[in-house]
């Protein structure tokens, strides 16, 4: 028996976030320093007006002819960012080679939210059939985005709360190298909604300024929205043109320690990053940037801190969180850091983690406060860490033409 695994290459990647349309925008605004977390314009709500959000810039009706979508009656907002990010990152895919098995894989935790919400308010008027019914299923976006792109392999939708996407990404390696699937579609999409906004304000976990990650008076969160998207494929069907990175390691571990909060001694945390760390065949002390969770959430962000310490002990990488530039977009969230993580590894940048001023007296850990252009950078470590202590950490791996 062939028990030989495959390597796992990223052949195209795409995005759309509050930073902009695509990943040249994004990248241009991650080097400017400047969040785009601002008010809330497009979801109405009597906390738009007290909360500010990573929104992306445009309506529903802007979005569906960027979208390509031909027939838009009832689509929801995370379709339509997903479509976007999708239709980028396989730009250079032909999906007509019947012989190459694939699969698409997206994490969502909100997805049918904001249509449930216009649903709900059509039902009590008007108890008919209405256009936001074929809807309702958590699947719905994966289903409309495979249909759009003309996939028709395998496909399923991860919900993992806040590591919803990273674990798309790591299911699909995970069938790309061990032969099920020979290129995946893998990634996330989420929009603000209203159940979201008022559940994590009814937590008491929101920044109502910019977040800032791992400060000691951080005061929590600011909601996001967007999509990303990679395209992974075996190194038996990857044209070498077309390799980005190598995704190199993955791994998760489940704290089941609190239904809304992480392990506060870290181990969770640390347990994703060296089985990610390990699976790769690296040392730790080979990583040169970690793309943190970073909630800014008081236990979040020092139980990450602790699992940073205890992986590296006194040689701890730079680190950072990209969430005060596009706020924490949920279950899309660890799509859109990959993409940023990936971004790194190409132009050897490290992201500034905006706000921070002051460390936190538990730890001996600080992130980059500034933009960093002068290291060479080959290996980044990508943290996304769910409600339930649900962790994954993806290891990404600079290939040299």
């Amino acid at each position: 028996m062939n028990t030989k695994k495959n390597k796992v290459f990223v052949t195209g990647m795409g995005i759309i976030s509050s930073l902009g349309i695509g990943i040249h925008q994004n990248l241009e605004r991650l080097i400017e320093g400047r969040s785009r977390i601002g008010a809330i314009r497009h979801l109405k709500t009597r906390l738009s007006n007290e909360l500010i959000a990573g929104e992306v810039p445009l309506s529903n009706k802007e979005l569906i002819p960027l979208s390509g979508i031909n027939d838009a009656k009832g689509i929801s907002r995370a379709a339509l960012l997903g479509i976007i990010a999708a239709r980028e990152a396989t730009k250079n895919t032909d999906f007509n080679d019947s012989n190459v098995r694939t699969g698409i894989i997206s994490g969502t935790t909100a997805e049918s939210m904001t249509n449930i919400e216009l649903y709900l308010q059509d039902f009590l008027n008007n108890d008919s059939r209405n256009e936001y019914i074929e809807s309702q299923d958590w699947g719905y976006s994966t289903e409309v985005i495979a249909k759009e792109l003309g996939i028709f392999g395998y496909q399923t939708t991860i919900n993992t709360a806040c590591s919803s996407a990273a674990n798309a990404i790591m299911t699909g390696a995970r069938m790309v190298k061990h032969n099920m699937l020979d290129r995946v579609l893998v990634g996330g999409t989420d929009a603000l909604s209203k159940v979201m906004l008022n559940g994590f304000h009814a937590l008491m976990i929101v920044d109502p300024q910019i977040s800032k990650p791992f400060d000691k008076n951080r005061r929590g969160l600011n909601l996001g929205e967007g999509a990303a998207f990679l395209m992974i494929e075996s190194d038996k069907v990857a044209e070498e043109k077309n390799i980005i990175c190598e995704l190199s390691g993955y791994g998760n571990s489940n704290d089941a320690y609190h239904l809304t909060a992480l392990s506060p001694d870290g181990k969770g945390a640390a347990m994703a990053m060296m089985n990610a760390i390990e699976g790769s065949g690296l040392n730790p002390k080979k990583i040169d940037y970690i793309n943190a969770h970073g909630t800014g959430s008081e236990n979040n962000d020092l139980s990450e801190a602790l699992g940073i310490e205890k992986v590296f002990g006194k040689n701890i990488p730079k680190f950072s969180s990209t969430k005060p530039f596009t706020g924490h977009t949920l279950g899309s969230s660890g799509a859109l850091e990959a993409v940023f993580s990936i971004l790194s590894l190409q132009k050897n940048l490290v992201f500034p983690n905006l706000n921070f001023k002051n460390s936190m007296d538990e730890v001996d850990v600080t992130p980059e406060k500034d933009l960093v252009r002068s290291m060479k950078i080959n290996n980044v470590l990508s943290n996304s860490f769910g409600f339930g202590g649900n962790n994954t950490s993806l290891l990404f791996l600079k290939t040299e033409s």
